[in-house]
């Protein structure tokens, strides 16, 4: 049974969420607000919470939870052996959308770690997910709230969507549209340089600042195929694909880019497919002949990434709502959050690119 309260994003009803606490400390599953994505949360200390999140999400064991603490003071009870960088980190950082990986404590049961001797951590930036975190008492582990493989839900709908119908019991915390609309920024600070393993609001650029060296990308943490082993969340697993077939066009220039996403509709029109776009308000406008009569989702602007990483997951969502054969998304560059959102879209795709 699904239990929806709406709750106010900056002053959350003191009321809802000392009950939204007390489900949680009982074992319950809560999904709420952060400022990346809805959480589906679980006592951390509580082995078969944790588990129960698993079997909701229908999450693969071996895939690690994110822990939530409330302030950096709370990292010693989920990680050991933090280092002092880190801790100049997380004071400057936190709360914020950066999850770190360090060596868990004693106390976080593997069945929170998909297994491995390592935790994710991290302090959200959203009223509702810290008072849900202080009055709880303890530390909440939690993945996004969605089913495994789907989009992930930028608003309290997407989680029902994925969960009504289902025999599974939870709270939802509804505060409305989260802030950046894709997950957290992820970096193993147990190697040395640090690596990034999944692109987030935290972009590359200000992580060098921050960090004060180089971070390593690898090839995975830009959605060019999958890690060996899920360290982190969104690494190893197909994540975040519509039902519906999705491509993305990508071309190092922008003209280019018009006369390939042309092409593909055309080629696609020519083979009996039903198509949609997924395309900037830049580009649809200037395919303004083109798309007439084809389905178009305004993911955002074109000149500012920000507001296609809010919409993203929406847009996503919204694809499988029209009932055509195949998505066709634009491609857009690889700098500040548009790394995390191009990270997405090739995972969403299931790693189907045309480039020019």
């Amino acid at each position: 049974m699904l239990r929806i309260y709406r709750v106010n994003p900056i002053n959350p009803e003191e009321e809802v969420i000392r009950e939204a606490s007390e489900y949680l400390r009982g074992g319950g599953l809560v999904a709420f607000p952060t400022e990346t994505v809805y959480g589906l949360g679980a006592d951390t200390f509580n082995p078969e919470a944790c588990l129960r999140v698993f079997r909701a999400k229908g999450r693969p064991p071996d895939n690690p939870l994110i822990i939530h603490v409330a302030s950096p003071e709370e990292l010693n009870r989920v990680a050991r052996d933090v280092p002092e960088f880190v801790w100049d980190v997380v004071r400057r950082a936190w709360p914020g959308p950066l999850t770190l990986i360090l060596p868990k404590s004693s106390d976080v049961p593997r069945e929170a770690t998909g297994g491995r001797d390592t935790v994710a951590v991290r302090s959200p930036a959203h009223p509702v997910a810290l008072s849900l975190i202080k009055y709880s008492g303890v530390p909440i582990a939690a993945p996004s709230a969605n089913k495994s493989g789907r989009p992930s839900p930028t608003l309290a709908e997407h989680v029902i969507e994925d969960y009504e119908g289902d025999d599974v019991d939870m709270v939802i915390l509804d505060a409305g549209p989260t802030f950046f609309g894709v997950e957290s920024t992820i970096v193993d600070v147990t190697r040395n340089p640090p690596v990034l393993l999944r692109p987030g609001p935290f972009t590359l650029e200000e992580l060098r600042v921050l960090f004060n060296t180089e971070i390593k990308v690898p090839e995975f943490a830009r959605g060019l195929g999958e890690a060996d082993a899920a360290l982190a969340p969104g690494m190893k697993y197909r994540h975040y694909a519509p039902r519906t077939k999705l491509v993305v066009v990508e071309c190092g220039d922008y003209a280019g880019l018009l006369k390939l996403i042309r092409d593909v509709v055309e080629d696609e029109a020519r083979g009996g497919l039903k198509v949609a776009l997924l395309l900037t308000r830049e580009t649809r406008e200037a395919l303004s002949d083109l798309v007439t009569g084809v389905p178009v989702i305004e993911m955002g602007l074109r000149s500012n990434p920000y507001t296609i990483a809010s919409r993203l997951f929406d847009s996503l969502r919204s694809l499988d709502r029209l009932n055509v054969d195949l998505g066709i998304a634009e491609g857009i560059e690889e700098r500040g959050i548009g790394l995390a959102i191009m990270n997405r879209l090739r995972k969403a795709s299931g790693f189907s690119i045309i480039k020019c």
